[in-house]
């Protein structure tokens, strides 16, 4: 199911729906019969792409994700805490991917979304001195997990590596929460995971029996100042949000169907 789940997925973002649609639609212009269908084929493959790589339609598909759960605030020495964070003894920061390339540093091996995640993760843990980090993670066969080197990332950042657990068997954040719940139990915890992926996170940890405190990160989408006409073209990282946003919503409304969400 897993697999299954991920195979689906992966057809129905922007970029891999349109290619086929654009191998479809130039297959079938090869038959007399059924060269219409085919041209109205490529024709929507443009048109989504036109839509799903500009700037204001993934903005607008992305922000609503991201604008669920507030960021966490500057600390301020001397003031307290925000919220419940400072009831929390566990930061948790989920997993985002990295690269197995040797010569790299393992700051520089994490993902952009992972270095993001574990930046805040780490600022978090500063403010609470006897709370310990959580990393999650698997990795490649005869490879490090992903916990593993974001564990050493922590580490060649100053923090004490006996104040950091693993969990390297984890396919999925609902894999995740239950490896979470094994050991955190019912404490409270910061939950660090990247904005966009925070609301059908917490929708697992809350259905898991879990208290987390919500500490969002890697924002892809930020209320400008003033309109810009750049607002309105199109680029790659606008298609990555895009992406990102229905995935997300994918991911929600399966965890919904079956009474998760």
């Amino acid at each position: 199911m897993f697999f299954l789940k991920k195979v689906i997925s992966f057809w129905l973002m922007p970029l891999p729906l349109c290619l086929a649609l654009l191998v479809a639609g130039l297959w079938l212009t090869r038959s007399p019969r059924r060269a219409r269908l085919g041209r109205s084929l490529l024709w929507i493959a443009v048109a989504l792409l036109l839509v799903f790589s500009n700037k204001a339609v993934s903005t607008w598909l992305l922000r609503p994700l991201e604008s669920v759960y507030p960021p966490v605030p500057e600390f301020v020495a001397g003031e307290p805490l925000p919220g419940d964070l400072a009831a929390c003894r566990y930061v948790v920061v989920l997993g985002g991917g990295h690269g197995d390339a040797s010569g790299f540093s393992a700051v520089n091996k994490l993902s952009v979304s992972s270095r993001a995640r574990l930046m805040e993760a780490l600022r978090v843990l500063r403010a609470l001195p006897e709370a310990k980090l959580i990393v999650s993670g698997p990795g490649a066969p005869g490879y490090p997990s992903h916990a593993a080197v974001q564990a050493q990332a922590a580490v060649s950042l100053g923090t004490d590596r006996a104040r950091i657990a693993l969990i390297e068997t984890a396919r999925d954040t609902e894999d995740e929460s239950s490896e979470i719940r094994r050991l955190v139990g019912d404490a409270p915890f910061a939950l660090v995971t990247s904005a966009w992926h925070m609301p059908r996170a917490m929708a697992l940890m809350h259905s898991a029996g879990l208290h987390p405190v919500p500490c969002p990160a890697d924002y892809w989408t930020r209320p400008a100042d003033k309109w810009q006409w750049t607002d309105d073209t199109w680029d790659i990282d606008s298609l990555g949000r895009s992406t990102w946003a229905l995935k997300e919503r994918l991911g929600y409304a399966w965890i919904w169907l079956r009474g998760k969400g």
